[in-house]
């Protein structure tokens, strides 16, 4: 599909550097700018309705999967929603509560009570919002394929194991643990007391959600599932629990915005927890702004968009709501259901509202086992099975960071997960970008069978016809990176000047970068050349590479400076001769 770019986003590439304005216009502004007009409306209307249908019981489910309220699931799909996409640098991002923040979620309810979740979504929209306006938000781009990877799948994993109560109806005397395997363990030995009505509406759950998707793919399946079941679970009245049962249903109107309870000391306990919300929000947000690029040709503004996701958990969290974020299956949705702009995700909140308003009573009926259904299916769909595959058979690196990521994403902490993943994909890329890095002596550029374009007459060498073995002169041409993951290696190579040699020269002409420590690296080497009566000289060099050489004491007299090799030999030549 060929690249489309928005109005905004030319005006910012042919200028050469994008504004405050270009950078932070949302995507409806673009979009109204369009001529919109009421066939693309109605296209929107559909397509936000079809979102809603889809985002109406995930919402409740992963609202009770974490702890809080099917209410509060509502509310943030709902109020965070439409903010999303008000204001948010992606034409099709769909906001509202995700299945990768349940672990999260749930971990802060555990420990800081429901207030402190509400405090804990607020700092984390003031983060995001921060993040966004200091122009962070391009460097998400940087976790590597194998840890979102391997992070999504630990994710998945632990949303499965902890609907495993819900799903098979047991009985706990106590609390259920948060550890996956403390989890496992308790949950194992309650087995004897699973109930069989409470496995068959959930299995019926995750049958209808699948047969649908293979035999009607167009068909709200989750939905559908969901009234099947509730309908079946009322008729025969069986003794399963319900959203009525369980949290008396849902009230049918929104509540009044308010500011949560905060201290000093509270806020400082659940800062680390809002850390954690908005690492995840961010990457979770341009992650699904990126997949519906890739399914639209559009480019998103990810700096726009993380300031839209934090007004959006600051508007959650004042009415109620948890954390909220863009979500990757609403969006994919929302892009096949035709939308042309942010007005379907507006929209996909205003019927959102509709049902709340008008139908709220209806969802007392729900069964949690078919909640629990719909979550089971959402972990399964998250692990990217051939992702994993590839990953596992193209290298080690990537398998071990993949693995290294989901291990201690289901046993440890997911924050802890994302920092040891990345570090590991960093020290992988370094190694690999330092064995790139080569440093060659004179011997590679005396070849007799390059062609006439690269050294002019066969048989002729770089220098213009000066022999490269002249014992008075040594070459060395760096090819590569020349940073501090090469630079011990690259100057121990350069440090083996024979004391015979009086001229030492240093070819850059390859070297598309080097760093701070390259150039202390070749100080070093300056100084310890003359100490030897061997004068150095670097050729190739561009102006941004003899920069960062003259801040670290690399220039005349310690060292000379020659634009390009092949004409600066002659004249070194000549000049070696006078001085004898």
């Amino acid at each position: 599909m060929p690249s489309r770019t928005d109005p905004v986003t030319r005006t910012a590439a042919t200028s050469g550097a994008a504004g405050f304005v270009e950078l932070f216009t949302p995507k409806l502004v673009t979009v109204l700018r369009e001529s919109y007009d009421f066939r693309k409306l109605r296209g929107d209307a559909l397509a936000g309705l079809t979102v809603a249908i889809v985002a109406l019981p995930l919402s409740m489910a992963i609202a009770i999967a974490s702890g809080a309220s099917p209410a509060q699931g509502l509310y943030t799909a709902i109020v965070g929603g439409f903010l999303v996409s008000l204001l948010g640098g992606s034409r099709f991002q769909i906001g509202g509560p995700a299945g990768a923040f349940i672990v999260l979620v749930a971990a802060t309810v555990q420990a800081h009570g429901p207030d402190g979740l509400i405090l804990a979504t607020l700092l984390s929209g003031a983060m995001l919002a921060v993040v966004g306006l200091l122009r962070l938000g391009t460097y998400v781009k940087f976790i590597p394929y194998p840890v979102t990877v391997g992070f999504t799948a630990g994710i998945a994993i632990i949303i499965f194991a902890s609907q495993l109560r819900a799903l098979l109806g047991l009985q706990l005397d106590g609390p259920e643990p948060g550890p996956f395997l403390e989890k496992l363990l308790v949950l194992w030995d309650a087995l004897p007391t699973a109930d069989p009505a409470t496995i068959g509406l959930a299995l019926a759950t995750i049958l209808a959600i699948a047969g649908l998707k293979r035999l009607r793919p167009h068909w709200p399946g989750m939905l559908l599932a969901i009234a099947g079941t509730a309908a079946a679970s009322a008729l025969l009245d069986l003794p399963v629990a319900t959203i009525g049962s369980r949290f008396g249903g849902i009230p049918s109107s929104l509540p009044m915005p308010a500011l949560p309870d905060a201290t000093l000391d509270k806020v400082l306990a659940v800062l680390p927890n809002a850390l954690a919300f908005t690492l995840l929000g961010a990457i979770e947000s341009l992650l699904s702004a990126v997949v519906a690029d890739g399914m639209t040709g559009r480019r998103h503004r990810s700096n726009c968009e993380l300031v839209a996701q934090g007004v959006a958990n600051v508007g959650s969290a004042l009415f109620g709501g948890i954390c909220v974020t863009g979500t990757i299956a609403r969006t994919a949705t929302n892009v096949r259901a035709g939308a042309h702009g942010p007005v379907a995700g507006m929209l996909h909140a205003l019927f959102l509202l509709a049902f709340v308003l008008v139908a709220a009573p209806l969802a007392s009926y729900i069964p949690l086992a078919s909640l629990a259904g719909v979550l089971a299916v959402v972990a399964w769909n998250m692990i990217e099975r051939d992702a994993i595959a590839s990953l596992l058979t193209a290298s080690r690196g990537g398998a071990a960071i993949l693995l290294a990521t989901l291990l201690l994403t289901v046993f440890r902490d997911l924050s802890e997960a994302i920092v040891v993943g990345v570090a590991m994909g960093s020290l992988l890329f370094i190694h690999r970008m330092s064995e790139t890095t080569a440093v060659h002596s004179h011997t590679p550029f005396v070849r007799e069978d390059r062609a006439d374009d690269d050294y002019g007459p066969a048989g002729r060498t770089p220098y213009d016809g000066h022999n490269a073995t002249d014992p008075d002169i040594v070459v060395y041409r760096i090819s590569g990176a020349f940073f501090f993951g090469a630079a011990a290696s690259i100057g121990s190579v350069l440090e083996r000047i024979a004391d015979t040699h009086r001229l030492l020269v240093v070819d850059f002409a390859a070297v598309p970068f080097l760093d701070s420590t390259a150039a202390n690296t070749i100080h070093g080497l300056a100084q310890k050349a003359r100490r030897r009566g061997i004068s150095v000289v670097l050729t190739g060099t561009t102006r941004e590479q003899r920069r960062e050489l003259f801040q670290h004491g690399v220039r005349p007299p310690l060292v000379g400076y020659a634009a390009r090799l092949e004409s600066a030999l002659p004249r070194l030549r000549r000049r070696l001769a006078a001085a004898d």
